[in-house]
């Protein structure tokens, strides 16, 4: 079988991502706490310990397939956002992704593997009171580009779902003091379809961005 890490596995679209590679993929489930019944090898990892990539990352085999879920937001107007938040924001969305994507380069490049990061709609532009996650969006964009340019052997994959009826989503519509509406929200298992999708796509093809909507949303 092939082998695939997903981050962020715990829940909403890394659970799910991780459910359809299963049946094709050995899974590494990436996670501080791995449900019941998930297909995989959990891999209880705190991306936010850089140093500690190095070596939780040991064990893993060469990968096919890098899937980065993992991340966390943190709504307010800028004149509000403290120094602490800028620093977790971008720590998770952005650091980890880079660090752990550079320790495992090698194991990627011998499978001529395939990086897929989960970005969101507030990768491509950004509302008020986003600012730290729309930043770290922006920036984990960036880093896509200059991975795919930088290293041919590999493809690389951003995938921007818009709201997603998970758990995040539903802190997210808290602090917007808003209702929650999950049947006007994506489905999990909708934006891993799309994942599977660019994942399984013909050799000859390679998506390079995903813009992923829900039905009827404007923007």
């Amino acid at each position: 079988m092939k082998t695939a890490l997903v981050t962020g596995a715990s829940s909403g679209i890394g659970a799910a991502i991780a459910q359809v590679l299963a049946p094709t993929h050995e899974v590494w489930l990436g996670g501080r706490k791995i449900p019941d019944g998930l297909p995989g090898r959990p891999w209880p990892v705190d991306l936010r310990d850089l140093d500690a990539l190095e070596d939780k990352t040991a064990d893993i085999p060469d990968l096919d397939v890098l899937v980065h879920s993992a991340g966390m937001v943190q709504l307010g107007p800028l004149s509000e956002t403290s120094v602490q938040t800028w620093r977790d924001t971008l720590e998770l969305n952005v650091i980890a992704v880079a660090e752990l994507t550079r320790v495992l380069l090698p194991k990627l490049k011998a499978r001529n593997g395939h990086v897929i990061l989960i970005n969101s709609g507030a990768g491509l532009w950004v509302n008020p009171n986003w600012g730290s996650y729309g930043a770290s969006k922006f920036a984990l964009r960036a880093y896509a580009d200059a991975l795919r340019a930088e290293e041919p052997d590999i493809k690389v994959t951003s995938v921007f779902p818009g709201r997603t009826d998970t758990q995040m989503q539903r802190g997210v519509r808290a602090a917007e003091q808003g209702d929650y509406e999950p049947e006007k929200y994506l489905k999990p298992d909708t934006v891993a379809q799309a994942v599977l999708n660019a994942i399984t796509m013909p050799a000859d093809a390679h998506l390079t961005e995903v813009i992923i909507r829900p039905t009827g949303a404007v923007g």
